[in-house]
């Protein structure tokens, strides 16, 4: 049995992702509210859940399908105790987009991996520092604890649940029946509004940071050319610029790139050499495995996707 807990003011396409995945499968599932009555849904429809949290007891995955956004009333506590309950009993708890945040409120994803909607990535990591995010995946397994990116990504998650616990026939059977590829390539990066990081100032890694975005066409620019710019040694240079990102600064100088040339590919019809030029790379074929590596897929499909006429 597939348990549902719908929340006041979640959002109307992550609520119905559980139960049709599950449904199509030929699950029982269950819905119940945070509370009795009719809820709010964002789409101005209400739902009247027919069961009650109490009865989900017994089932072998509880699912928190989205939330209202942070900042709104917390979880009634019954949501948090049949969660935790739930999850002490051995079932797979599971939280779609925002429902990662009612997870890890009540404590379920201390010392663990999770993601959420990339909007509030920030949000999730700041208040609650004792998980793990991650920030470029659809969804991340750990075990008996799984979450979901942003809204479709609750189809990837309930599939990959399907083809992790069931086979990969029956994931596939049910992919086939809603018309969806059976597990997407690729994160979260490739749906992802200019992800440019926050820079403090003052700083020599952050000012060697606005220093390269500045000029990111430029071929010329590589971290020698950084670490001089704010006066530090190549070796000094990697060494706080790691302590700052937690990456090496040519995997950072790279992304950036990579990241303005999918800005460009979905913002204008320019050819790929161009757009890889206008980015930093010599051309198309050598942005194409750093595009692959950062976006998941290749430029040509990610225009494909995304470019807005």
């Amino acid at each position: 049995m597939i348990g549902v807990i719908i929340g006041d003011g979640a959002p109307m396409l992550e609520v119905a992702v559980a139960p049709r995945v599950f449904g199509a499968a030929g699950f029982e599932v269950r819905t119940a509210g945070e509370r009795s009555g009719p809820l709010a849904t964002t789409a101005g429809i209400a739902l009247t859940p027919p069961s009650t949290l109490n009865a989900l007891d017994g089932a072998g995955t509880v699912i928190v399908p989205g939330w209202r956004p942070p900042g709104g009333p917390p979880p009634a506590p019954a949501v948090l105790d049949t969660l935790r309950r739930a999850h002490a009993g051995g079932a797979t708890v599971v939280g779609l987009c925002m429902g990662a945040f009612v997870l890890a409120e009540a404590g379920l994803l201390d010392g663990r991996r999770a993601t959420t909607h990339w909007r509030h990535l920030d949000d999730f990591a700041q208040t609650y520092p004792e998980v793990s995010v991650v920030g470029d995946v659809l969804y991340v397994d750990e075990g008996t604890i799984v979450t979901s990116a942003g809204s479709a990504a609750g189809l990837d998650a309930c599939l990959h649940l399907l083809r992790r616990d069931h086979g990969p026939a029956v994931a596939n059977a049910v992919a086939r029946a809603l018309v969806v590829a059976p597990q997407r390539a690729g994160g979260q990066a490739q749906f992802v509004e200019h992800p440019v990081p926050r820079l403090p100032a003052g700083d020599a890694i952050a000012d060697a940071m606005r220093f390269a975005l500045q000029r990111l066409p430029d071929p010329a620019l590589d971290v020698a050319a950084l670490a001089a710019e704010v006066h530090l040694s190549r070796r000094t240079f990697d060494r706080r610029f790691r302590e700052a990102t937690g990456c090496s600064p040519l995997q950072w100088l790279l992304t950036q790139r990579v990241l303005r040339a999918q800005h460009l590919l979905s913002t204008t019809g320019s050819p790929i050499d161009t757009v890889a030029r206008a980015s930093g790379f010599s051309d198309g074929v050598a942005l194409r495995p750093h595009f692959r590596r950062v976006v998941g897929v290749p430029p040509q499909s990610y225009r494909a996707s995304f470019h807005v006429s």
